[in-house]
């Protein structure tokens, strides 16, 4: 048996033109999170960057990409269907990054796009994907 679990997230950027990451159970992410009932995905996807990362100030933009993956959880198997929108945040806004330990998230930071190949190299393919994607429409998004 598969249950679906629907998620929003975000690859958002700084005024220096960085993305957030955030790091746990030893690979590099992006923030992202499940749908609560009766919840909009964009809602969501603010929700959870918030949430996970402590910032404030969010600007919401464009779908990018629509992720699917599938992992074991309590013995279910689970399909994730998760939504990723453009999303911009000013340091001067969030100076103080605050991880969401009870989501094992031990460390945030942003990460300039010269250096994003070795935060590519320890992350997973399905945020390579998205991404892939946000670097192919981002010259036109803002």
């Amino acid at each position: 048996m598969e249950k679906k679990i629907i998620a929003g997230g975000g690859v958002v950027v700084n005024e220096k033109n960085q993305v957030l990451f955030i790091y746990r159970r030893k690979k590099w992410d992006l923030p992202k999170g499940k749908l609560d009932p009766g919840e909009d995905i964009k809602a969501c996807a603010i929700r959870e960057v918030m949430e996970e990362t402590g910032i404030r100030n969010l600007t919401i933009g464009n779908l990018i990409i629509v992720t699917t993956h599938s992992y074991e959880e309590n013995g279910l198997n689970m399909q994730k269907e998760t939504h990723w929108f453009e999303m911009k945040a000013s340091t001067v806004d969030n100076p103080i990054l605050t991880p969401q330990l009870e989501e094992d998230i031990e460390k945030i930071e942003w990460v300039s796009l010269e250096n994003l190949e070795e935060y590519l190299s320890e992350t997973y393919a399905t945020i390579q994907q998205v991404l892939n994607s946000w670097n192919r429409s981002r010259n036109h998004i803002w």
